[in-house]
């Protein structure tokens, strides 16, 4: 049963502005469309806005999922690519943590400002000190 823009949102949880920016750019099949103008899906929307919707929520890219799409659609393909794929995108995501625990231990040693005024604070000295590239 063809479905709205609405209903197709209301089904994935994903908003109408995002379902025509991912048919604008080539990552969901452009919807046909009623005799009124209105744009009218196709049950199988429904995954793939759901199977991008997930991989957004990975942290993959639009043109990440784009190719990990276009590897679903082709099940009898090896599992090489997707797995370079995911192992690339885990190895920035380690990244990202090690960055993070970093931050936070910065944050944790600058903490606990107990100094008098503003101006003896090791917080506003941190922030106003030269770079560490």
């Amino acid at each position: 049963m063809p479905l709205t823009i609405g209903k197709l949102s209301q089904h994935t949880g994903v908003n109408v502005e995002t379902i025509r920016y991912y048919e604008r750019i080539g990552l969901l099949a452009p919807a046909a469309r009623t005799g009124s103008g209105y744009r009218s899906y196709p049950d199988e929307a429904i995954g793939r806005l759901r199977f991008i919707k997930r991989g957004r929520e990975l942290g993959f890219s639009l043109e990440e999922i784009r190719t990990l799409a276009g590897l679903a659609e082709n099940p009898s393909q090896p599992c090489a690519e997707v797995d370079r794929l995911v192992q690339h995108h885990l190895a920035e995501v380690r990244q990202r943590i090690a960055d993070l625990q970093r931050l936070e231990a910065e944050l944790a040693q600058l903490a606990g400002c107990h100094r008098s005024s503003v101006r003896e604070c090791r917080i506003v000295e941190a922030l106003s000190a030269p770079g560490q590239n």
